[in-house]
């Protein structure tokens, strides 16, 4: 090797250090994020869109950015456990997916950020001061309130204008119930509708509470989103008993209609509060965000089980129709 090729080698050996330090300084952050969520009904959609909605942003998976998942199964007194494994994580957000998820995230930490993907009444389940400004570390897209779930008993008015009393079933543990059975009662006395609230603490409950329907024959019942949905619609399909639930996925499990604001729109939305605070921004800074497309799903198979038929001006509104 010639002296000049000698010399130039051993200068480029001596800035290889300061070439890695400078490569590793232009690597990106890896960001962890925590995602807590109800094991209810629906939920794979939701950690479909969202993570799909991030690579969108520029945040690909174990390159700038790793997830710690963690789902109560079904059991709603795991969320709090669960909430304080990704704060001793010391994850950089967490994303929470139904109402109680988000209470038990806001209980584990004042520090973390949290982002709900799709929570109920955010102000009137204490979440946030207020939409406009949330003022704490929640923010995100608040899916659910009282005129939402009062929506779900003019839908029964139109589908059976001879309603005089509805059922409704609220889940206990569930802060939003609150909310949920306020806007029931509210419309129900706009509309001459009695509303009859029954309190679910367990699953053993929501099996006993339909054979007792079976003797009281409400006209319909409305079941809260957090409960076991499906076993709700699988239920009332069973006692002939028409069912009303403010949640789509409800109508896709055999209940009679389900309403609700346009998720996959939530999940994405929830993907650019992520990145806004991950860029720097505060929660409480970051409005709280309502859906702004609502979409109703009738299930005509269910209807005709039991002997329903749903007025030609509703179908024409519905955005799906089960057959």
């Amino acid at each position: 090797m010639r002296r000049r090729e000698i010399i130039g080698f051993l200068g480029a050996v001596a800035t290889w250090p300061f070439a890695v330090r400078a490569a590793s300084a232009q690597q990106p952050k890896m960001a962890t994020i925590g995602v807590l969520v109800r094991g209810a009904p629906g939920w794979q959609q939701f950690w479909q869109f969202f993570p799909e909605a991030l690579r969108e942003l520029g945040y690909i998976e174990r390159k700038n950015v790793r997830y710690e998942f963690r789902s109560d199964e079904g059991q709603m007194s795991r969320l709090p456990e669960l909430a304080t494994e990704l704060v001793q994580l010391k994850v950089d957000v967490i994303v929470t997916w139904f109402t109680p998820a988000a209470t038990a995230a806001k209980e584990a930490t004042e520090l973390i950020p949290i982002v709900c993907a799709l929570c109920g009444d955010m102000v009137g389940t204490g979440l946030v001061e207020s939409l406009a400004q949330p003022g704490g570390n929640v923010t995100g897209s608040t899916s659910l309130n009282a005129e939402t779930s009062g929506k779900t008993v003019e839908l029964i008015r139109e589908i059976m204008p001879s309603a005089r009393r509805v059922q409704a079933l609220a889940n206990a543990p569930d802060p939003f119930s609150k909310s949920f059975l306020k806007g029931i009662q509210l419309a129900g006395e706009a509309t001459g509708i009695a509303i009859d609230p029954i309190m679910i603490h367990s699953a053993e409950e929501l099996d006993a509470a339909f054979p007792a329907m079976e003797k009281s024959r409400p006209d319909a019942v409305i079941v809260q989103p957090s409960l076991p949905t499906k076993r709700a619609a699988e239920l009332a399909l069973a006692f002939h008993i028409p069912a009303v639930c403010a949640w789509r996925q409800f109508a896709h499990d055999g209940g009679l209609v389900g309403y609700f604001g346009a998720e996959v729109d939530m999940y994405r939305r929830a993907a650019v509060f992520v990145d806004k605070i991950l860029k720097g921004a505060k929660p409480a800074e970051l409005p709280v965000e309502q859906p702004t497309r609502f979409e109703l799903v009738i299930n005509l198979k269910s209807a005709k089980a039991i002997g329903l038929t749903i007025p030609p001006t509703l179908l024409a509104r519905a955005d799906e129709l089960i057959e």
